[in-house]
């Protein structure tokens, strides 16, 4: 089974871990000289698994061949939590690749990867070569600990034969659109219970997180002095009432028993693919196992559905990070290997066009090869929206989206009377983890 581990997957027990770990500050972080020959082996952590990992493996060598010196160990599946831990323990991999944009600011302030700014100084490399939505997610509070490995921009999947089937013409554009065609959509069987579903609402199901349904309303998650917004801001009200909504009327009971009979997202049996779910929020990624998994499947893509019609093109940002660990045995072939990965623009376009996900380097983004694909330019025009958004960073990490998806969760069930009572609730929560994660 090929798996991609979900964004939001980070569990608060492994960012507790990287907080008591990883606080000591770094041994000062030196370079060295302009010129000096760098050589030896760099061991690389990624996440990636069967089709995605051979991808990897395709790119690493071109590096290796252009840098004879160097040799690389891959080890992949290693999911964020299993570097925390290994970095805590201290034997850290040279480069970690991480799933999770939400963990740079843990990583940044605890010091687990190092700042790359004496590289990036030294090599004179251009930091305005990458998208300024990724340039700002790879950094936090002045320090940048990371580079942007490739990105993910989130938008809407759509089953055209059920759209014809059910007589919609155009995939929809507002949220109330995508009310009305979700329950021409649905079908029931005769006991009631869910025979297909037009969109399943709930925050628990596939990428449904917060995260990636906020730049539908414009939800904003912190302050400006970075304490939770979610009780303050009436965008996240607007959200929660809207898919709310919706989920009364499927009844929650019937979703969390169809959601329960549904395949592995990563699997051949992902929902969508097999036609159980007509409208699903994916991000660009999912193209690939489409044509892998479902070739048969008639599908389209478009922006994800807006409160505002004046919002309408945007999405949700965010992708794969790497960085160097505190303790890496080679930080000279580990920046070496991340400069080739994340600037060199021929090596990110090819991993774009095999990983099917969105380049970072704007040369890259603006290759008349992988915009040829209309389905792919469709994600490529979501990043460059400026109403997508991202997710900010925390020093506690996805700590507050983590305490905040179960407020969500609450919600949904029918626990929670009173909404703005709840928010207000789910802010001082949100605010509590956060001070503790600082």
């Amino acid at each position: 089974m090929n798996k991609r581990i979900p964004h939001t997957l980070f569990t608060l027990g492994a960012a507790v871990l990287l907080t008591t770990a990883c606080t000591p500050a770094p041994k000062e972080n030196k370079v060295a000289d302009p010129g000096t020959a760098v050589s030896g082996t760099v061991e690389l952590w990624h996440f990636f698994t069967e089709r995605e990992a051979s991808a990897i493996d395709q790119v690493v060598k071109d590096f290796t061949a252009t840098h004879p010196n160097i040799t690389v160990t891959v080890k992949a599946g290693q999911d964020d939590s299993k570097v925390t831990q290994a970095i805590g323990a201290g034997n850290g991999p040279d480069v970690g690749l991480s799933y999770s944009t939400d963990i740079v600011g843990k990583f940044c302030s605890s010091g687990a990867w190092v700042d790359l700014k004496p590289y990036l100084d030294r090599d004179k490399v251009d930091l305005n070569q990458l998208n300024a939505t990724t340039r700002s997610y790879t950094e936090f509070d002045g320090k940048r600990c990371a580079m942007p490995f490739l990105a993910d921009a989130y938008g809407m999947y759509y089953n055209k034969d059920l759209f014809a089937k059910a007589g919609i013409t155009s995939p929809p554009k507002t949220l109330d659109e995508l009310t009305e065609d979700a329950k021409k959509l649905t079908v029931r069987s005769p006991d009631g219970s869910l025979k297909q579903v037009g969109f399943l609402p709930l925050y628990d199901f596939y990428e449904n997180a917060a995260a990636h349904l906020a730049p539908a309303t414009g939800a904003k998650w912190l302050t400006a002095d970075g304490k939770s917004a979610v009780g303050a801001d009436p965008n996240w009200k607007t959200l929660l009432t809207w898919q709310k909504n919706l989920v009364d009327w499927y009844g929650y009971a019937n979703l969390t028993k169809f959601k329960a009979s549904l395949g592995d997202e990563f699997s051949a049996d992902n929902a969508f693919q097999k036609g159980q779910v007509a409208i699903n929020i994916d991000a660009e990624y999912r193209l690939a196992f489409l044509k892998d998994q479902s070739p048969d499947l008639k599908y389209g893509v478009a922006p994800l559905p807006t409160s505002d019609p004046a919002r309408y093109g945007g999405g949700y940002v965010t992708g794969n990070i790497m960085g160097i660990s505190k303790n890496a045995k080679n930080p000279e072939a580990a920046w070496e290997l991340i400069k080739y990965l994340t600037t060199d623009d021929a090596a990110v376009i090819k991993l774009a066009g095999l990983l099917k996900n969105v380049p970072t380097t704007t040369k890259a983004i603006a290759d008349p090869t992988l915009n040829a694909d209309p389905d792919f330019k469709t994600f490529i025009d979501i990043f460059n929206n400026p109403n997508s958004m991202t997710s900010p960073p925390s020093a506690s990490g996805p700590a507050y989206q983590e305490t905040f998806g179960q407020f969500l969760t609450t919600y949904q069930s029918g626990k929670v009377p009173d909404l703005d009572k709840g928010l207000t609730e789910a802010d001082q929560k949100i605010n509590g983890v956060m001070s503790l994660g600082g």
